[in-house]
Order: structure tokens, then sequence, then C-alpha cells
């Protein structure tokens, strides 16, 4: 099993660390354009295999994706952060030609390999390698909702008092502010639901909490978070290169369901060795159903700056 993660920055750094030491991986190949920047990420992390008893082989390369050649997923976290004075679009256009880049380089060495992405704005991105590569559907997945969720639970937990293990929950919809679902009628305890332990009004502060939750941690830290989109791409490879069959919600190309086209948005999937083996479709009650749609709405307007 040959993992690619494009971008050695914090995130693909984290992410690169987490599937080594889950041990699942023969080999990663961490790429970056910045000389010599993947290679000292590489052997950094390659020192802690001894300290944290992992044998999956890191490689860093520098802009040479020749080395990436036979990966069975890759992963996109290049592209750069809205910077103050950068309008929406001028940061559309510099990562969509990024990411337009960086997909079409990666299929050319490894033609069957599954693609993760979590560059933003993370939808519309992977709306991008969907409308720009000849890879099948199940093949592109958007990184945002496994990270959300996993707010979303934080924050629950948070709420009851509860350690997280006795909680579930999911976010689907948009990677955005704005754009998120928190199902708070789907969110559990130990299979009660939630609603049974906290007010109506303590469960919109929950929701509220979720949805800005990169926006307090990039106001805290000054940057974005790094540890857990690590963690969230980490569990989106495992999943796939295990063969887990396990339920995440991705971003990904509805052509009808959720009563949606042509866009990617979060919605529950399952993953397995062939990446996006189903989508899973969940009643929502009509607050959720009107967000959804909400949701869609500005993610195609987003969608709409591309330049196809």
């Amino acid at each position: 099993m040959k993992v690619t993660v494009v971008g050695a920055g914090a995130v693909g750094a984290s992410c690169a660390e987490y599937i080594a030491i889950k041990n699942f991986a023969s080999e990663v190949v961490l790429l970056d354009i910045k000389e010599g920047y993947a290679e000292g990420k590489a052997m950094d992390l390659m020192q802690c295999a001894s300290l944290n008893g992992f044998d999956t082989k890191i490689t860093g390369i520098t802009n040479d994706y020749s080395k990436t050649a036979n990966s069975d997923i890759c992963v996109i976290t290049s592209g750069i952060p809205r910077k103050p004075g950068m309008t929406r679009e001028e940061l559309i256009g510099i990562n969509a030609g990024i990411v337009k880049s960086v997909s079409s380089s990666l299929i050319e060495h490894s033609p069957n390999t599954i693609i993760i992405v979590v560059s933003n704005p993370m939808d519309t991105m992977t709306y991008l390698v969907h409308k720009t590569t000849d890879l099948p559907k199940n093949r592109i997945i958007g990184m945002g909702g496994a990270l959300d969720s996993a707010r979303f639970k934080y924050r629950l937990a948070e709420a009851l008092g509860a350690p997280i293990s006795d909680v579930d929950g999911m976010v689907i919809g948009g990677h955005s502010d704005t754009g998120m679902v928190p199902l708070t009628s789907h969110a559990t305890r130990n299979s009660v639901k939630v609603s049974e332990f906290l007010s109506d009004d303590r469960l919109n502060q929950v929701k509220e909490d979720t949805k800005v939750g990169g926006a307090t941690l990039t106001k805290l830290l000054g940057t974005s978070a790094w540890y857990a989109p690590g963690a969230a791409v980490s569990g989106l490879v495992q999943a796939i290169a295990c063969d887990q069959k396990k339920m995440f919600p991705c971003s990904t190309l509805l052509e009808g369901e959720y009563g949606l086209s042509d866009l990617c948005i979060g919605v529950p999937v399952i993953l397995g060795e062939n990446g996006i083996e189903k989508i899973v479709d969940i009643p929502l009650s009509d607050a959720e159903k009107t967000h959804m749609q909400q949701s869609a709405e500005g993610v195609k307007k987003t969608n709409g700056l591309l330049e196809l």
C-alpha cells in the first residue's frame, strides 16, 4: 500500500504522521514544491519510527511526481489560505490552478489511484477534479465532513459532560461556516438521542460552535488547525486501504441523491477498497433539509467562480 500526500505543510505532515503511526501502509510519499522541505519533514518523521513503533517508510520528494508512481491513494493538501485583501475569486483561481495541475500529475503516474481532496474551498476543488480528470466518481473524495463531525462530537461531549467515546454525531453539507449541517436529530449518547439530555438552546449552541470550529482555531492559533484535519484524512485513507466499509460524511458528486445534482457536497458514504462504495440516504428533519438546500446553493455559487 503506497500513499502519496501532496503538500508537506502542517496538515500534510500531520496526515503522513498519523498514517505511518497506524502502520497499515508500506510507504508514504510526502511531496512539496519547496526545495528540501518534504525531505526534511520525512526525515524528522522517520526518526520517530523506532520511538513510535512503526515500519512505514516515509519518503520526502521535491516536485518529482515520478516518485509517486503506482500510489494506491493520493491526498491533495496543497494550495494557499486566503490572505488579507485577497478576494474569494482570487483564492479560488490560484488554488484551482494548483489542484488541477497536481491532480493531473498524480494521475499521469498513478492512473488507478483514489484521490482525496483537502485543499480549500474543498467542495469546489473536489468538483474541479471531477470536471478536469477522467477518474470515476467513486475515486474522487472530498475531506471535510469527517473533520466537521469530529468537531461536532467534541462539542457534544463538552455539552453533555460525557466521554467522547459515548458520543456519536455527523455533519453533512458544505465544508464552510455557513454550509455545515450538524445533524442534531441523529446525534446520540450511547444510542440515546442527545435531545434527551440537552435543551434546544444548548443544542443550537453546539451547532453554532461546530460551524465556526475552524474559524475559532484560526483566531486562537493565527493559522489553520492541523492535528484534527490530519487525523481526519488518515481515517479516510485507512478505511480505503484496509477495506473497512466505514461510514464517513464525504464530499462526493451527487446525481440526484438528496435531491441535488451536479455538485460535490458532504453526505454519508461507505468507504472501502474502491473508494466511495455507496452513498447512504438518511432521513433529515425539515429544518435540516432546508439547511442542506441552502448549503448546496452556496456551494454551487462558489463553483460558478471556476473557469472550467
